[in-house]
């Protein structure tokens, strides 16, 4: 089990990394998209793939910052059945669905991607768009994404099981847990009432 946990943290590691990286590709679009509106305005000019690198950069962060959302446990889920649920029950349930659900969706996904994607690259394709970008670049972000989708979940696997064998600590609704919240919530600035408001 040692063996796994550090595999477990060395993915955990990797896509912490990816989804950091990738998340400062929102800033990016933001510029590009700033910068292409000024000039459009100012020079009646613009270029589609200005446009479509916009919407390649929100893919990218998309797909691949999924497996840091997932690592983190702000994936989505129905919070108000959940909480109702004991912490074994819960980890039953992700249990089931990484591996009945999660890991063979991505691995069917990433499987038949990859020739979606080298279909694209052998035939050079190219957007629909006047002055567009090759497709086939953002293409092959499927594959990786979801490859790298079934290794976290692989590693959610392996702490779900060593969370339950006794081997790792449960520490989603530790009181640590909430006492860094409550710290983090100590921090933000309080309002004062504007004059003539008071009760």
């Amino acid at each position: 089990m040692r063996a796994l946990l550090a595999l477990s943290r060395w993915i955990d590691n990797a896509t912490r990394i990816i989804g950091q990286s990738v998340a400062w590709l929102v800033i990016v679009a933001a510029v590009i998209s700033a910068g292409n509106a000024v000039v459009r305005k100012l020079l009646d000019s613009s270029s589609n793939a200005w446009l479509e690198v916009q919407w390649w950069l929100f893919a990218a962060v998309f797909l691949l910052a999924a497996p840091w959302t997932l690592a983190i446990n702000e994936h989505i889920r129905i919070d108000i059945v959940n909480e109702r649920l004991s912490k074994r029950t819960r980890n039953i349930i992700e249990l089931i669905g990484h591996t009945f659900f999660l890991l063979p969706t991505a691995a069917l996904i990433a499987y038949t991607s990859w020739g979606f994607a080298m279909m694209s690259w052998q035939q050079n394709e190219q957007s629909a768009n006047y002055g567009g970008l090759p497709q086939w670049p953002i293409k092959f972000l499927i594959p990786i994404a979801f490859w790298l989708l079934f290794a976290q979940g692989i590693s959610e696997l392996i702490k779900r099981i060593a969370i339950m064998r006794g081997d790792l600590p449960d520490d989603r609704d530790t009181p640590a847990t909430a006492q860094q919240q409550a710290s983090e919530a100590s921090e933000l600035p309080i309002l004062a009432p504007p004059p003539g408001k008071h009760n």
